[in-house]
């Protein structure tokens, strides 16, 4: 891969959330906008940040400034779980979590078996994701190694920060999508050494659930944890009643479905456990107290029936949280869209998700919740310079709905609830433009 080194100026309505928080309602504290801001970009990191007032003497020679006078720039959106491999049967009809999967999920995996196939998703699915204004994902592939491959290869033609990782699976699965305990850790270990920290390229020990997996595969991928510490855990927790009491079952000896993975050396700073809909007080307080993180997956979850994600609980327990997209049962790679459900799930718990919040959780949050956040999330000087140009008057629609924006929230809320794919002027990843939305 090619480094960067050209240098990019850009200017226009730059918004931000400077530093993590602990409360939500700490969040607007953190608010940074610029009505008239600029970027300078070198290399891929951000160089300069601020008014262009002052901005404007920093600018390197000879660097034409790219002037979004009437959108908004905010930091890349992450989406914190996507399975790439399930791109093609998004809107799959009519079941929930296990029978979806037998149906639907399992022969679509099959089919990666072959590497031009899995060429060809993997290309539509980054496409996707800067269509989307997605510029880091964490991303599950299927079991086959060269799924993994495919997707890195992909990725890289961007210089595009992805976390992937190869699913283990040895049981409950067609035998065409399993493993074995000594083969997912082999294959497992052959790719975090091709492609971890290669670029902006970081790999994920990726069993599929506690149910697919045997006990003696779950310790394999502990040992890979305990051989490659800073690599990532990425898998799924407590998102259906019925999965829940499969895992009880099958491993009686734990306390519950966390304590599975926890046993196994499988949690920590940099495990994702996706969905989470049904803890336990006991796991919520084990995931804060090894530093997990949880991808909360709202149009998944509404698709799928499993539940309503309680957010508010992430504050209290102080738990790390990311916004995921979770496609194929997610029904949009958008993370407008997931944050228009995401409000909605809160409302029906009596909650409420302001604007600056889902902005949080988006991209500085998100960040955070793949310990990622001394790299990406806001507009620092010296992180990587990703980041999305948003039109927020798409539709004639929108355009209505802004003229009685009271504020800068205001217009952000409406943008979030009414907005998609169309409001994606531009994005940027490693400081060069990667998608510009064609008219």
């Amino acid at each position: 891969m090619s480094s960067v080194i050209a240098s990019t100026a850009i200017r226009g309505r730059f918004l931000d959330i400077q530093n993590t928080v602990a409360q939500a309602r700490e969040i607007h504290d953190q608010v940074r906008y610029f009505e008239d801001g600029l970027l300078i970009t070198q290399a891929g990191k951000i160089q300069w940040f601020g008014p262009w007032s002052d901005g404007q003497h920093h600018l390197p020679d000879q660097v034409e400034v790219q002037h979004y006078s009437d959108q908004l720039i905010v930091p890349g959106f992450i989406d914190t779980h996507v399975h790439y491999p399930q791109t093609e049967m998004m809107g799959a009809y009519g079941e929930q979590l296990l029978e979806w999967l037998d149906t639907y999920t399992f022969p679509t995996e099959i089919q990666f078996e072959d590497p031009a196939y899995a060429e060809q998703i993997a290309q539509f699915f980054v496409n996707e994701l800067l269509k989307n204004g997605t510029t880091t994902a964490l991303v599950f592939c299927t079991v086959h190694p060269q799924s993994v491959d495919a997707l890195f290869q992909a990725a890289e033609q961007h210089q595009m920060r992805l976390i992937a990782g190869k699913v283990m699976m040895d049981r409950h699965a067609p035998e065409a999508l399993c493993d074995t305990a000594e083969s997912g850790y082999n294959d497992s270990k052959a790719l975090i050494e091709k492609w971890h920290g290669k670029g902006r390229n970081l790999y994920a020990i990726t069993p599929r659930f506690a149910p697919t997996s045997t006990p003696e595969q779950l310790a394999r991928a502990g040992e890979l944890k305990a051989e490659f510490p800073d690599v990532y855990v990425h898998t799924h927790l407590s998102e259906n009643k019925n999965e829940i009491a499969w895992v009880n079952e099958l491993f009686p000896e734990q306390k519950g479905y966390l304590d599975v993975y926890h046993h196994y050396g499988l949690t920590g700073s940099r495990s994702v456990f996706a969905h989470c809909v049904h803890l336990q007080d006991s796991e919520w307080d084990c995931m804060h107290a090894t530093d997990s993180a949880i991808a909360f997956c709202p149009t998944s979850n509404l698709f799928l029936g499993s539940g309503l994600f309680p957010l508010k609980k992430t504050w209290e327990k102080q738990v790390k949280v990311g916004l995921g997209t979770d496609i194929g049962a997610g029904t949009s790679f958008n993370q407008l869209q997931t944050i228009n459900e995401a409000y909605k799930v809160q409302q029906l718990q009596g909650e409420k998700l302001s604007a600056f919040e889902a902005l949080y959780h988006a991209t500085l949050g998100g960040a955070k919740a793949l310990d990622l956040d001394g790299k990406l999330g806001n507009f620092n000087i010296g992180k990587e310079a990703d980041f999305v140009v948003l039109d927020l008057k798409a539709t004639a629609l929108q355009a209505l709905r802004q003229q009685r924006a009271k504020n800068l929230e205001d217009a952000l809320f409406a943008l979030m609830l009414m907005g998609d794919d169309r409001n994606i002027h531009a994005t940027y990843v490693y400081g060069q433009c990667a998608y510009v939305k064609q008219n």
